[in-house]
């Protein structure tokens, strides 16, 4: 019954996750989750209050495929006041969400053999959709030593004459490691000898960077590689609409056009209505992304201080985004009380959510072991209470 590319992938971990967590909430068992990709606070009512005229002005049919023109130059605004980059309307789609921004330009671009550079740890989607669209993900190993960044090194070795994309994802999900310009133009010095390779560059949280540190795009310090860059964001995270479903992208017209045509025999347009709302997120003040930046920058800083302080494990300080990538590695090869050894970090996660009610997710799921990834996107209260939870469960090995 079912096609034979689905024997390729698996169901979106985190999702699976967040799905458990859920479950095991509404049979009453007292559960924290700490694996969902989104911020908790609520959309900015300016934009809710867009919608709302949205819907009362009739804005309910059908829109242009790839987005409204009204939103089109607002990204293009968006992108040229913050990013340095010039775009025109037929330089710019818009998407039901990011994903599908990402998946139709695999959908639009790959063949059989093209092979797609994949930094570990990746978001987890990005394999699986190389896969589906036909491709061959190739996973670039970045280690901690690194901060779980790509090095000019490791990506000259892992190109090919199959290569057809490279994505780059900073801040990072799900370390929140973030790409600064001299590793930018470290890395756009390797990309200029290779003329053939695509690069996708993920820009989801752009907006949510710590401690002064500056963002910069690819194309921000490397124009003249504009021409074979797409540049994706969206208004999920930094404006808590990840329900909206509005991505965006900014790439050369061939590829919009293409990705255009995939968006056409599939979704059609993005909602009208989320259309209009993200116009107003775009358009309207920003003053509530920086106060939604002191709470993430107090849980940052209370979660790895707390993960630091226990035997067996360690973690690094993020730049940005709203995760941390912890190291179980000094846990592997313990017994819990119950006399089950931890032999990956599949099995620490799974032990957390049965000995705590601490659901994470495991390192394997973004591509590196053995770590797990945790999502501050909660109240300090409930951090506070897991970090404790975590605390005595990772006490309790022997």
């Amino acid at each position: 019954m079912l096609a034979n590319r689905l024997s390729k992938i698996k169901p979106s971990p985190t999702i699976a996750v967040s799905n458990m967590a859920s479950e095991m909430k509404a049979s009453g068992k007292d559960v924290i989750g700490l694996g969902a990709g989104e911020p908790d606070f609520d959309t900015p009512e300016h934009i809710k209050e867009a919608a709302y005229k949205a819907i009362k002005d009739g804005k309910t049919k059908y829109t242009v495929v790839d987005g409204i023109p009204e939103l089109k130059d607002a990204i293009a605004n968006k992108f040229k006041s913050e990013n340095d980059i010039i775009c025109s309307r037929e330089m710019i789609t818009v998407g039901t969400g990011g994903k599908q921004v990402l998946y139709n330009a695999l959908m639009a671009t790959l063949n059989s053999n093209d092979e797609v550079l994949i930094p570990a740890p990746y978001w987890v989607s990005y394999p699986d959709m190389v896969l589906l669209a036909g491709g061959n993900p190739k996973i670039l190993i970045c280690n901690e030593g690194n901060n779980f960044k790509l090095s000019p090194e490791t990506l000259e070795q892992g190109i090919t004459s199959n290569t057809k994309w490279l994505i780059l994802n900073s801040p990072s999900n799900p370390t929140g490691s973030s790409y600064s310009k001299n590793d930018l133009i470290e890395i756009a010095d390797v990309l200029r000898k290779y003329p053939n390779v695509l690069i996708m560059v993920d820009d989801m949280y752009e907006h949510l960077v710590y401690d002064n540190f500056k963002f910069n795009t690819l194309v921000q310090v490397a124009p003249d590689l504009q021409d074979r860059v797409l540049t994706v964001n969206g208004v999920s995270k930094a404006y808590c609409m990840t329900g909206w479903r509005i991505g965006y992208a900014t790439g050369p017209k061939e590829l919009i056009k293409a990705i255009s045509k995939i968006q056409s025999q599939s979704t059609s347009n993005p909602n009208s209505i989320a259309q209009w709302a993200a116009l107003a997120a775009l358009t309207g003040p920003l003053d509530f992304i920086n106060e939604n930046l002191k709470h993430f920058t107090i849980r940052r800083n209370l979660v790895t201080k707390s993960l630091n302080q226990i035997e067996g494990l360690k973690c690094f300080v993020p730049e940005g985004a709203f995760y941390v990538y912890p190291s179980c590695e000094g846990l592997v090869g313990r017994k819990t009380p119950e006399g089950n050894l931890i032999s990956s970090d599949t099995d620490f996660v799974e032990y957390l959510l049965k000995s705590t009610g601490v659901a994470t997710v495991q390192g394997k799921a973004f591509g590196l072991e053995p770590y797990f990834r945790i999502s501050y996107a909660t109240s300090t209260s409930l951090l506070e209470d897991a970090m404790s939870r975590i605390n005595k469960s990772c006490n309790e090995l022997t």
